[in-house]
């Protein structure tokens, strides 16, 4: 099925913007970028899918490993006790992990990735925990090689902590013909998406897949 991604503002990195844009998907690759206009009207079977403010590329997370392996991301259930931020250091070594809650916190971690518009992610592939769940997420792995030291001021999962801007921080910019990993972000343009982080995301979609959608 088609399915068209239209917002008020698409970024495609490496190309001009495209205001009043969309991004026709087809299966898990882009088969058309352009202004919406003209593709609602070469693609009138599409499903529409709209999004405010600004459709960018997937970002990636460099500190993968890191924020999963080093990190332990709360089960919602343990909010009142733990809170609902990544633990690492001191607050990590007093918990009393199991397996089977070291793997529930891998999965969570995916999760709040994929809400903060990652779409592929710099981690270790022998570790067998990370490498079924990152599998299972369908997250791209990208190599950690020529990634940034570790998060000096704490777990973080915004991509844009380390990335800096967009252009640093996707994956790979929106072409045709490439993978479709998008996120959609609740900002007017590039300098307020700057501004204000990936908490800004409403909508992922990895591989042409929604998998986060907060609205």
């Amino acid at each position: 099925m088609l399915t068209m991604h239209a917002a008020p503002l698409v970024l495609p990195v490496g190309a001009a913007p495209v205001p009043v844009g969309a991004v026709v998907v087809d299966g898990d690759r882009i088969a058309a970028i352009g202004p919406y206009e003209e593709l609602a009207a070469a693609y009138p079977q599409a499903r529409v899918r709209r999004w405010p403010g600004v459709l960018t590329p997937g970002l990636r997370q460099w500190h993968g490993t890191w924020l999963l392996k080093r990190c332990y991301h709360p089960d919602p259930r343990e909010a009142d006790e733990l809170g609902e931020l990544p633990l690492s250091g001191e607050a990590l070594e007093r918990l009393e992990l199991d397996d089977a809650r070291w793997a529930g916190s891998v999965r969570r971690g995916l999760q709040r990735m994929l809400r903060h518009g990652t779409t592929a992610l710099a981690v270790k592939r022998d570790d067998p925990l990370l490498r079924t769940a990152v599998a299972r997420s369908g997250l791209t792995v990208v190599p950690q090689l020529g990634g940034p030291g570790i998060l000096l001021d704490g777990p973080n999962l915004d991509p844009f902590v380390e990335g800096y801007d967009l252009a640093g921080s996707v994956h790979t910019p929106l072409a045709v013909g490439g993978r479709a990993d998008l996120a959609a972000f609740d900002v007017p343009d590039e300098a307020a998406l700057q501004a204000a982080g990936a908490t800004s995301c409403v909508a992922t979609v990895l591989g042409g897949r929604l998998v986060h959608r907060s609205r």
